[in-house]
Order: structure tokens, then sequence, then C-alpha cells
């Protein structure tokens, strides 16, 4: 007869322990991802900062984004994007690998580690590599001259850690209690896709209709874009500011 959960059993009391498989996992597949984390920042600044930038920077679109430099507007909503996309890639195919491919989280729970440990340790190591991935997009963006001051640096890529638990937790969640990875397109295609493009990263959503508008602003993802933008232009506003804040943690 199987043993009912109580709440002990949702505090993590052996998170440490994991730290070792983790460390090994990273060690294991930290090479398949150096150079695009590095690349991948280079060439969308590159290529839509200074390249398309140019073409908005020189017309009438400049005006539409306060006066500050296309370049300037799109690498804070990239990082934020980032952050986004690592969070859901990094919960969904692998936590799903965890249950029925590799099934190493029925060992995990063979051993004296709790629920909570396993989900903590899943989590954590998720930020993780989105403090990785997203560190190296900020120096992309310093040496492009998108970061105005290193504390505007620093805090953004706190934020996007924030952003990261906001997406991340409740897709390993989500995970969790699929049976297959076939919904995982669906996640994709009709949830990340969408955001991605109308999150206010790549033009202010006031151009969208109003009703479009609107569901853009209840995502976290244009919460994160817009604090991000905030922190990297040294143009903070303190209430707005506390409110993207609020409204991320409430998702994370």
């Amino acid at each position: 007869m199987s043993r009912r959960l109580s709440v002990r059993d949702f505090v993590p009391r052996l998170l440490p322990r994991l730290g070792d498989y983790w460390a090994t996992v990273y060690r294991r597949t930290w090479r398949g991802s150096v150079i695009t984390s590095f690349l991948m920042p280079f060439l969308y600044l590159a290529a839509m900062g200074i390249g398309l930038g140019g073409f908005v920077d020189d017309n009438a679109g400049a005006q539409e984004l306060g006066g500050s430099s296309y370049l300037a507007y799109i690498a804070p909503g990239l990082l934020a994007t980032t952050a986004m996309l690592t969070a859901v890639g990094e919960a969904t195919y692998p936590v799903m690998s965890g249950f029925k491919w590799q099934r190493f989280y029925f060992s995990m729970a063979a051993s004296p580690l709790r629920v909570a440990d396993i989900v903590a340790g899943q989590v954590l190591f998720l930020l993780f590599r989105i403090v990785l991935s997203c560190a190296v997009f900020v120096a992309v963006m310093a040496a492009f001259g998108a970061v105005k001051t290193w504390w505007g640096g620093l805090l953004a890529l706190l934020v996007v850690v924030v952003l990261g638990a906001a997406y991340g937790a409740p897709t390993v969640a989500l995970t969790a209690r699929m049976k297959n990875e076939n919904g995982f397109s669906l996640i994709f295609r009709l949830g990340l896709m969408p955001m991605f493009l109308f999150s206010g990263a790549f033009f202010p959503i006031s151009q969208l209709p109003d009703v479009a508008a609107w569901a853009a602003r209840v995502t976290p993802i244009w919460h994160g874009v817009e604090l991000c933008r905030m922190l990297t232009t040294d143009e903070v506003a303190a209430l707005p500011s506390l409110g993207h804040v609020a409204y991320l943690l409430l998702w994370a």
C-alpha cells in the first residue's frame, strides 16, 4: 500500500545531494550549447539590431521607439525571449526524458530523496542554464553598446532568472502530467511562437489591435521584456517596475 504524501514531502531537505548529479549532466552536455550560446546572440543583434535597425533608425519608425535606436530597443527583448525559450525547452523534453526515456526520476524517487528535492533540483538546474546563456547574451549586448550601465545589465540578468522561473516551473508541472511528448508541438507552435512574436520584443504592442495588446499584457514575457528594456536603457520607472516584478513573481 502506497504512503500518502504529506506537507513534509514538499519541503526540500536533501537537495544538495543532487548537486553531483546535475554537475555531471552539465559536464557531459555543455559542449553542445557553448557555440550557439555565443553565436546566436551575435547573429541576432548583428542582423536585426544593426541590419534591420539601420533601416528603422533612418525612417519614421524610430519615433515610435521613444527616440532610442532599434538595437537598444530589440536587444533586451531578445534577452527576455531567450530566457523564456530556454526555460520551456529545458522543462519539456529533458523532463519527459526523466519520466519516459531515461527514467532517472524513478531512480531518484527510490532513494531517500523527497519529491520536493527532485523537483527543486530540476528547476534550479533549469535556472542555472538560463543564467549561463543569458549572461553571455548580456555580455554580447554590452559589446554592441546596448547596455547603458553595468548595474542595469546585472539587474536585467536577475529579471530573466525570475522570468525563467515564471515559465519553467509551470512547464515542469505540466510536463510531469503529460503521458507523451505529442503535446509539446502545441506548446511551441500555439503558445511560445505567438508570445515570442507579440511580446513587445520587436515592436511596441501599441501597434497591435486593442484585444491583442491586452492579451500580450497578460503574458509574463511582456512584463519581462518591459522590465529588461527599462534596465538596459537606464529608463527605470519605479511603479511600473514594481508591477512587472510582482506579476512575474506571481507566476514563478
